[in-house]
């Protein structure tokens, strides 16, 4: 988005052809843009109104209603930190006695929206002219952030009083000739580089970084917690948190958030935080049961814990699932009372066969019990799903549930049925 049209969506009319938009709907788009041309709206403003109607749509799942007050850019909604994770950033900078904090990389202004609700003052700055405009518009209404068009490693912390500082480096490049980013993996590529950030604690103690759910864990600073993230499933984030930011000190962890609505429209939020070390898990044969570790915990390098937490062992020293040979305990899904409930930390399976994997053995194991559809979940083989699925020719009615990984170093499958998260 270049200045003149963020220009012309912020006045009167943009706003309000913005604002009187139905709910976009893909199959309306080109149909919705030709009726305001044919309204004599300009073709540039047309096209971004309805860009910024389809980018809102698209924010719900991050910002909720919220996301009808704001405008995006399809990199920064991308890269933008839900608000239920932002908010849960402001709160390591509340707990750590942050006042003033400089968010280093504002984006679109997601995480110092939660900030500055949450009472903190704010320097919020990006490199990108139209950026920081859409930031500081979506901050309108806190008068707490200050949003600038500037670098934000050239910010005099100490004169500005800043005591947190917080970052979320672009992790994308610039879009080619076909116009599209591409996401960046190796720190030292992010913008900042992340050495230049993490630099900061030397001045402000309380950094927080955030970084993509992939990063290796060779190289991450010895002195910072590292918390991988997940959200309903979805691990969306991980977060490099150093000196007062890190109460229970240095190392590894994993958040599991898990969302539900009750009866009566309440949103609710369960958590489980899992930490621990490099343990060597038990290995044995398959149980009973499989459970599939949340992959916050994955992705942390925790399945030890998870297992241990599970009563369980692993199935291969390489592969993360856990088997049983009893259930572990199952929590509800929609607490009676939530507050205070722990989130699932794994998806569990009751194991109803194992066989060696093979194709013709498969597939007639599959149509002798009539199954006609099937989910396929994998782990540490090559098979392709949607591949297998065709090659298998199924016609039945019923429904199966199969699992292709290594047990023992052999490649076998599990046929299960799911039980619930745990």
């Amino acid at each position: 988005m270049d200045a003149a049209i963020l220009s012309k969506l912020l006045s009167p009319e943009g706003w309000a052809l913005l604002g009187a938009l139905p709910p976009y709907d893909e199959r309306q788009a080109m149909k919705t843009v030709t009726t305001l041309r044919a309204q004599g709206v300009a073709p540039d403003l047309a096209a971004a109104v309805v860009t910024q109607s389809r980018l809102r749509a698209r924010a719900r799942a991050k910002f909720g209603d919220f996301a009808d007050g704001m405008l995006f850019t399809s990199d920064g909604l991308e890269q933008a930190t839900r608000l239920l994770v932002a908010a849960l950033h402001a709160r390591r900078y509340l707990e750590a006695g942050t006042t003033a904090l400089a968010d280093l990389t504002s984006g679109i202004g997601a995480d110092s929206l939660a900030f500055a609700g949450t009472g903190l003052r704010v320097v919020a700055t990006d490199l990108d002219e139209c950026t920081a405009a859409i930031a500081r518009w979506n901050l309108r209404h806190f008068p707490e952030a200050d949003v600038r068009h500037a670098d934000g490693l050239s910010l005099d912390l100490r004169a500005e009083g800043i005591d947190g500082v917080f970052a979320d480096p672009a992790r994308r490049t610039a879009g080619g000739s076909g116009g599209r980013s591409r996401r960046v993996f190796d720190p030292r590529a992010y913008a900042p580089p992340l050495d230049s950030v993490w630099a900061l604690r030397g001045t402000v103690p309380a950094v927080g970084i955030k970084v993509g759910p992939g990063i290796a864990h060779e190289g991450l600073p010895d002195d910072a917690e590292t918390q991988w993230v997940s959200v309903d499933g979805d691990v969306v984030e991980a977060g490099l948190w150093f000196g007062p930011l890190a109460p229970d000190g240095p190392g590894r962890s994993a958040l599991v958030l898990r969302t539900f609505t009750d009866d009566d429209g309440k949103e609710h939020t369960l958590s489980r935080t899992v930490r621990g070390d490099d343990d060597a898990p038990d290995v044995g044969a398959v149980g009973q049961y499989l459970y599939e570790p949340d992959g916050a915990v994955i992705r942390a390098g925790l399945v030890a814990q998870a297992a241990a937490e599970l009563g369980g062992r692993l199935v291969d020293p390489t592969i993360a699932y856990v088997t049983t040979d009893s259930p572990a305990d199952l929590p509800p899904a929609r607490p009676a009372e939530p507050a205070g409930a722990p989130a699932p930390i794994a998806t569990g399976y009751r194991v109803l066969d194992t066989m060696p994997f093979g194709l013709k053995r498969l597939k007639s194991y599959l149509r002798d019990r009539g199954v006609g559809r099937v989910t396929i979940k994998k782990r540490g083989t090559a098979v392709v799903p949607e591949q297998l699925r065709k090659q298998l020719v199924l016609t039945g009615t019923e429904e199966a549930t199969i699992v292709l990984t290594r047990v023992a170093g052999t490649q076998q499958v599990l046929v299960v049925e799911p039980l619930g998260r745990v």
